[in-house]
C-alpha cells in the first residue's frame, strides 16, 4: 500500500469507529464528535473504559495492535454492562462489529466505576495470558529475539541447533512491515507448517535508530535478500516473501561499506590485508584417509578428532567380514 492508500484506510477506520460508538460516547458523558478525531478518540476511549492512556501507543504498533484491538472491543462493551461470555466472544468473532448492535439496538447504561478485575478464575487466566503475550511480542519484535542456528557455516563458533538471543536495538530494530501476522513466530506456524502472515497490507520499510554500527568480525543475523524456502532443508520451489519475513541467516561480517574484498587460497583479504579472525573462526580443512584395514574410530577419538565420516568400500564378489569398535 502506498501513502495515499494508507491515508484512505486510516480515515475509513475512523469513520467505522465513529458510526459504531458515537452514541456510547454520549452515554459516557462525552461529545459525539470526539469519536471521530484520530488518536484523540482513542485517548477518550481509554478514559471511558477506565484504562491507562498509554494503551493508545500499543494500538499503533504493528502486530501488537492485533492483540490489543480484541481487548479494547471487550472492554468497551463491558463498560456498558455487557459482561457475558457469549457477548465477549461475539464482539471478538465479529471483529468488533457487535459494538454496532450495542450502540444502536440496546438500551445500555454506562458504568463509570465498574470493577476491572475478572469475575472468574478463567477470566483471570485469560487476562494474564493476553498481556503476557503482548509484553513478550513487544520484546521479541523490538528488543531481543531468540534464534536457533540452522546451518553449519559458522562452526565451530556456532553449531547447528545452538540457541541464542540476538539484540535488535543495538543496530536499530526494523519495525514490522507485515501488518497481519501471528505473534512471536517468523514465517511459519509451528506444528501445522503453513505461513504465519498475510502478504497485504504492507507498511513501508523503516528502521529505528541504533546505538552502534556493524563492525568487522561481528556476528549478525539478517534477512536473506533472495526469495527462499519457508523451512530450511525442505525441498520446495522458491517462495516470494515480504522483506521482514524472509529467511533468517546468521553470518560473520567480514567487510563494511567502502572495503575491497578478495579471497586468496581460502583466506579473506580486506583492503589488501589478510583478515584477522578469532581462534574459533580459523579455516577448517577436510582430510581423506585411506586404509585397507580400516581406520579405528576409537583412535580418532583419542586424537581429539570427533567430526568424521566413515565410508566402507566392498570389492565385488567378496563377503564383508570384520568387527566394529
Amino acid at each position: 500500500m502506498n501513502g495515499t492508500q494508507w491515508i484512505i484506510f486510516i480515515l475509513a477506520v475512523q469513520v467505522i469507529h465513529f458510526l459504531g460508538t458515537w452514541k456510547l460516547y454520549i452515554k459516557a458523558g462525552r461529545k459525539a464528535w470526539e469519536a471521530i478525531i484520530p488518536v484523540y478518540n482513542a485517548i477518550v476511549l481509554m478514559q471511558i473504559i477506565n484504562r491507562p492512556k498509554w494503551w493508545v501507543i500499543l494500538l499503533f504498533i504493528p502486530i501488537i495492535n492485533l492483540l490489543m484491538f480484541p481487548v479494547i472491543w471487550v472492554e468497551t462493551i463491558r463498560s456498558y454492562g455487557r459482561n457475558s461470555l457469549l457477548e465477549s466472544w461475539l464482539v471478538v468473532l465479529t471483529l468488533g462489529f457487535y459494538i454496532f448492535y450495542v450502540n444502536y439496538a440496546l438500551d445500555v447504561k454506562y458504568i463509570e466505576n465498574r470493577s476491572l478485575h475478572p469475575g472468574t478464575a478463567l477470566g483471570e487466566w485469560v487476562s494474564s495470558i493476553v498481556f503476557a503475550v503482548v509484553a513478550a511480542t513487544l520484546v521479541h519484535t523490538y528488543f531481543i529475539q531468540p534464534y536457533v542456528i540452522p546451518t553449519g557455516s559458522l562452526e565451530r563458533t556456532l553449531r547447528v541447533g545452538d540457541f541464542l538471543f540476538v539484540s535488535k536495538f543495538h543496530y536499530g530494530a526494523r519495525t514490522p512491515m507485515t501488518t497481519v501476522a501471528a505473534p512471536m513466530v517468523h514465517d511459519t506456524l509451528p506444528i501445522i507448517g503453513t505461513k504465519s502472515y498475510l502478504n497485504k497490507p504492507q507498511l513501508p520499510y523503516f528502521r529505528l535508530p541504533g546505538f552502534t554500527k556493524v563492525k568487522r568480525n561481528d556476528i549478525v543475523v539478517f534477512s536473506w535478500p533472495a526469495d527462499t524456502v519457508r523451512q530450511f532443508f525442505r525441498a520446495e520451489a522458491g517462495v516470494k516473501k515480504p522483506i521482514d519475513k524472509k529467511s533468517n541467516y546468521v553470518k560473520r561480517c567480514v567487510g563494511i561499506p567502502g572495503d575491497s574484498l578478495e579471497v586468496r587460497d581460502g583466506y579473506v583479504f580486506i583492503n589488501g590485508k589478510q583478515l584477522e579472525l578469532p581462534g574459533s573462526a580459523k579455516p577448517q580443512y577436510d582430510y581423506i584417509v585411506y586404509s585397507q584395514k580400516g581406520v579405528s574410530s576409537r583412535l580418532l577419538d583419542d586424537l581429539g578428532i570427533t567430526d568424521f565420516t566413515v565410508k566402507i568400500h566392498f570389492r565385488a564378489g567378496k563377503p564383508a567380514t570384520g568387527s566394529s569398535d
